[in-house]
Parts: structure tokens; C-alpha cells; sequence
């Protein structure tokens, strides 16, 4: 007696995940990303900036983070087959969570170089620091205007985001840094502002991290309470009861829905069922946008005669 149905348009995966629209201004980041990599690279070794190499190295994590993003982003907008229903959507779950493993690696490297170099500080050319340190903060800057909408839309494009924003910060700091040892001589500002830059990169990853493992846990998405659906479902003219509700994401901007509905004897009928799905499937999509669900109708009592695999 049951019934599945879906007025969500395509599958997860036909028509482009929520990355796929930001692949070309991701392209321009990594594309500023290197560039200022280089020259921050250089920047250091002639100043001697501890600061400097650190906010180098957190743009070669960066550049890394991007291409893994635009690499996410190509695999996971291949079409689905029949091995891989929902094809490579996640992708982009796993480039989010390998970044957060490689920025705490790196926070962690700075960290400790910056404890280092506080015990034993060395001469910083303050005034070439100062210089390299503008640059990448106006690179920056423009990297974070490219991705500043779609951090919102996209888990993917998000880690890319806070990358550049933590590169941004962290050139803010090297120019403080630079300009207190430029004005006062004081050689311990340097290693403190890589202390500040590592501080930055832990607790972002880790927030970063806790929602690429929800994705992969198949957690239910955050704007999306259970109880006010379940609410909306059961007062559906012709819904008795409903079970096995579960609400997953596929990555960004795929959130899935799936439902045993139990429905009146009078709806059981072909035109009984496409209203009840209809109303179910608007309901969905106007208030909690969750546009691909499945829904089983079935009769009172059908539940107990299921496998107990689907409890």
C-alpha cells in the first residue's frame, strides 16, 4: 500500500550542488592566493619576519584549501550513476574536512615556531614587514569580497572563505606586529603576532569541522527542527500518524527528507494520494525548504508488518 513520490524536481547531484555556481571566483582567489604566497615567501626571508613566513604558510594551507574546493566542486557536480545514486556529492563534505585536518596541523606548526621565537627573538626588518604585510591584506581583502556570498550557501566555499578571512586577520596582525618593532624596537611583537594568527586557525577548524562531520553523520541540518515537522506533516488534511522521519544533507544546499506517512482509509485511493502528496511536498518546500523528499503512504497499521530494519 505505499506510496513514493517527489515533486522536488531533480536528484540531488542533476542540477549542480551549491558550490558550483562560485567555481570561477574561487578560480580568482586561488589565483591571488599564490601570488601573494610568493611574495609574502620573500617578503620574510629579507625581513626575517617570523610573522610574515607564518601568514605564508597560512596561504599555502589556502592555496591548497582552494584547489581541494575547485577540485570538490568538479567531482561533485558529475552526474549520478547507478553504483553512486547521489554521485560524488560529498566530495565537497570530504575537501571541507581534509582542510580542517591540514589548518590544524599548520596552527599547530605556527604555534609552536611562535613560542620558539618568543624565547629567543631575532632582529625583524620592520619596515619590509610592514610593506609585504599591506599586500596581503589588500589581496585579502578582495579574495573575501569574491566569497562573501557564497560562504553562506556552501560548506565548501565557507572553508575557502574562512581560510581567506583568517589571512586576512592575520595580515593585520603582521602589520601591528611590523609597526611596533618599526616605532619601538620591541623584537617580541613579531613571534606574538604569529602566536595570535595560530590562535585564529584552531577554533574556526574545529567549527568547521563539527559541521562537515554532522554532514557525513547524516545529522539533521541545523535550520531544520524535526519537532515543527513533524508538527506540519501530521496536520496535513488526511494524516493520521507518521514514523521513520529522517532529514539528512547530501552536502550544501541538498537537504533530503524521508517519511512512512500513515493516512484515512478514504485517502488510500490514486486521487486521495496525489492530493495528500502534493499538500506534504508544499508543506516541505514553502516552510522548511527541503525540496527532495520521499514519502510512503500507507494505511494504519501497515508498520507492524515491516522489516525491522526500517525502525
Amino acid at each position: 500500500m505505499g506510496a513514493g513520490h517527489d515533486h522536488g524536481g531533480p536528484p540531488p547531484g542533476a542540477g549542480g550542488t551549491a558550490a558550483a555556481a562560485y567555481r570561477s571566483r574561487l578560480r580568482i582567489a586561488l589565483g591571488i592566493t599564490l601570488g601573494v604566497l610568493v611574495t609574502q615567501i620573500v617578503g620574510g626571508l629579507l625581513a626575517d619576519s617570523l610573522a610574515l613566513l607564518a601568514d605564508a604558510g597560512h596561504m599555502a594551507t589556502d592555496a591548497l584549501g582552494l584547489g581541494m574546493a575547485l577540485l570538490a566542486i568538479h567531482f561533485a557536480n558529475r552526474p549520478a550513476t547507478e553504483r553512486r545514486t547521489f554521485g560524488f556529492a560529498r566530495a565537497e563534505i570530504l575537501a571541507a574536512l581534509a582542510n580542517c585536518v591540514l589548518l590544524l596541523g599548520v596552527g599547530g606548526f605556527i604555534l609552536y615556531e611562535s613560542i620558539e621565537r618568543f624565547i629567543d627573538p631575532a632582529p625583524t626588518d620592520g619596515g619590509l614587514t610592514l610593506v609585504f604585510g599591506a599586500i596581503g591584506l589588500a589581496a585579502n581583502s578582495v579574495s573575501l569580497a569574491l566569497l562573501l556570498r557564497g560562504q553562506k550557501e556552501s560548506i565548501n566555499v565557507r572553508g575557502a572563505f574562512l581560510e581567506v578571512l583568517a589571512d586576512a586577520l592575520g595580515s593585520l596582525a603582521v602589520l601591528v606586529s611590523a609597526a611596533v618593532v618599526l616605532w619601538t624596537g620591541w623584537l617580541p611583537a613579531d613571534p606574538i603576532a604569529s602566536l595570535v594568527i595560530g590562535a585564529m586557525i584552531v577554533p574556526r577548524t574545529l567549527r568547521l569541522a563539527r559541521e562537515a562531520l554532522d554532514v557525513l553523520l547524516e545529522s539533521a541540518p541545523r535550520d531544520v527542527d524535526l519537532a515543527e515537522v513533524r508538527e506540519h506533516i501530521l496536520a496535513v488534511d488526511g494524516v493520521n500518524d507518521l514514523h521513520d522521519l529522517h532529514v539528512w544533507t547530501i552536502t550544501s544546499g541538498m537537504p533530503v527528507l524521508s517519511a512512512h506517512v500513515v493516512v484515512s482509509p478514504e485517502v488510500l485511493d490514486s486521487v486521495g494520494q496525489e492530493r495528500v502528496l502534493h499538500d506534504l511536498q508544499c508543506c516541505l518546500g514553502d516552510h522548511f525548504d527541503v525540496e527532495h523528499c520521499t514519502f510512503q503512504l500507507e494505511p494504519r497499521g501497515h508498520a507492524a508488518h515491516e522489516a525491522k530494519l526500517c525502525h
